[in-house]
């Protein structure tokens, strides 16, 4: 992963950089003077006292940035039942060497504790996700084949499950825990409030960033709602640093759910597979970010 002092992170931290630079011209200036200034008589001039260098693995986590992330994760984590459309542009290696981008948009709705519905249309290969209390199935159209399991009495234990027989995951898993926060910001190292923006999902919004030693992520949250609007991934294992960027839409809390939304009567009708790995892996570095998922992750 970019180290936490690498210019990238300077970067998204204009104020801080500013501080630096003012910082840098003032020592310059001092040293100008001293230079001019003569050195007591028969006495050489002492060198400065260096200060020890900062620990590099230090965290350094502005206030402001965990109580944004901590007031969106209360949102989400107070939810009993929520919908949204993930839409997920990603880049991938091209022949030529430019990466190029593939596209995915999710449409979700969970109701808790055991209830998902993902329902993915494409760009690539359209999929479906269902998760009823008593099942989990996952369905390929195209194909007509569903793979169906028992459920785990939780969403989180499902999606946990479905990661580890067939490699199945999203990119919002921790979005779904019931406790986002302590998914996201466990391990953080580094964390600052970028400032705000009125660009983003069509709504007021306060950036934010944060990094582990897998991946360094920028979120957009609403200003009023806390509800989270997009969010930016860099991965440390992927030597190429490719971006992966996640926008969030459409958001609903607590709405009436249909009592038939977690199910599809082409799914069950569809011929039925065992829960398998597939033969192609997921890009470099891409993984769950939930925790709970971190020791299962592709090799």
């Amino acid at each position: 992963m970019i180290a936490r002092h690498h210019p990238f992170f300077r970067a998204l931290a204009p104020a801080r950089l500013g501080r630096a630079c003012a910082l840098a011209l003032g020592l310059i200036a001092a040293a100008g003077v001293a230079a001019q200034t003569p050195a007591s008589a028969g006495k050489p001039a002492k060198p400065a006292a260096r200060k020890p260098a900062a620990p590099v693995d230090k965290p350094a986590l502005e206030a402001r940035a965990v109580d944004l992330l901590k007031a969106t994760s209360a949102r989400l984590a107070a939810a009993r039942a929520m919908a949204f459309t993930a839409t997920v542009s990603y880049e991938y290696p091209s022949r030529l060497g430019p990466a190029i981008v593939y596209t995915s948009r999710y449409e979700v709705t969970m109701q808790r504790p055991d209830r998902l519905r993902v329902v993915n249309p494409g760009d690539g290969p359209a999929s479906e996700f269902y998760l009823d209390g008593k099942t989990m199935v996952a369905f390929a159209p195209a194909e007509n084949l569903a793979a169906v399991a028992e459920a785990p009495p939780t969403i989180e234990a499902a999606l946990k499950q479905a990661f580890e027989k067939a490699a199945i995951f999203f990119p919002f898993t921790d979005l779904l825990l019931p406790d986002p926060y302590a998914a996201l910001a466990d391990g953080t190292k580094l964390a600052f409030s970028i400032g705000p923006s009125a660009l983003v999902g069509s709504v007021r919004t306060d950036m934010i960033a944060w990094a582990d030693d897998d991946v360094f992520l920028q979120m957009w949250i609403g200003a009023d709602d806390k509800l989270p609007r997009r969010i930016r991934a860099i991965y440390r294992a992927d030597p190429l640093r490719l971006r992966h960027d996640m926008a969030l839409s459409d958001w609903q809390i607590d709405p009436v759910v249909a009592a038939d939304a977690f199910a599809s009567p082409k799914a069950q009708a569809a011929q039925r597979m065992e829960f398998a790995h597939p033969v192609t892996a997921p890009p470099p570095g891409v993984k769950p970010v939930a925790r709970p998922l971190k020791s299962t992750k592709p090799q």
